[in-house]
């Protein structure tokens, strides 16, 4: 059997974002082989992901991406209020949101592919795994205009494009795209 080291354990937790124990238990399992050792874990999260499923998810962060005369909306949900504000769920929301223009319907915004290579379903069983309670992708809207502006308002903001509440207001105008904004921003607040 081979030596587990606290160097292997800290590397394998740095690396996969799994606990200690979990990485030393991991290393144990496989006899100390690295790779294994993540394709373990990787399965012991899949299994804790899916016995979380049932859970409610009821809080968690909303999230706005306005480019030019197109914005979008996106909710993803988490058991708890504490995990929004957790730094891994602010990221896994603002990397789903950065997709959300291209995306037609939830569905699609589901099999959109993240930085990482994996689908956003994919990441977000990983990061259930990780986090340690459920997440759901629960909601998408997308506003165009053909000319005018997409305006957005974030309330309690968390973090930069994350808050409790976001609204967007889409104006189809030719008038002053800033005076358009203003009016938008206004409109947005109010709702």
């Amino acid at each position: 059997m081979a030596e587990i080291t606290a160097s292997l354990v800290k590397e394998l937790r740095e690396r996969t974002g799994a606990g200690m124990m979990d990485c030393k238990k991991a290393l144990t399992e496989t006899n100390g082989n690295f790779e294994n050792a993540i394709d373990w874990l990787r399965t012991k999260g899949l299994a804790a992901a899916a016995k979380k499923a049932g859970r409610v998810a009821a809080e968690g962060l909303t999230s706005v991406i306005v480019d030019g005369t197109t914005g979008a909306i996106v909710e993803v949900n988490s058991e708890t209020d504490f995990v929004a504000r957790n730094e891994k769920f602010q990221s896994l929301v603002s990397g789903i949101t950065t997709l959300a223009l291209k995306a037609t319907d939830i569905d699609s915004l589901k099999n959109a592919v993240m930085p990482s290579g994996k689908t956003v379903d994919a990441e977000i069983v990983e990061s259930v795994a990780t986090i340690g309670e459920n997440i759901s992708l629960r909601r998408l809207e997308v506003l165009k205009v053909n000319s005018g502006v997409v305006a957005s308002y974030i309330h309690n903001l968390v973090a930069e494009g994350l808050g409790k509440i976001s609204v967007l207001v889409a104006l189809e105008s030719t008038a002053d795209k800033s005076k358009l904004l203003a009016l938008g921003k206004q409109i947005a607040m109010h709702i």
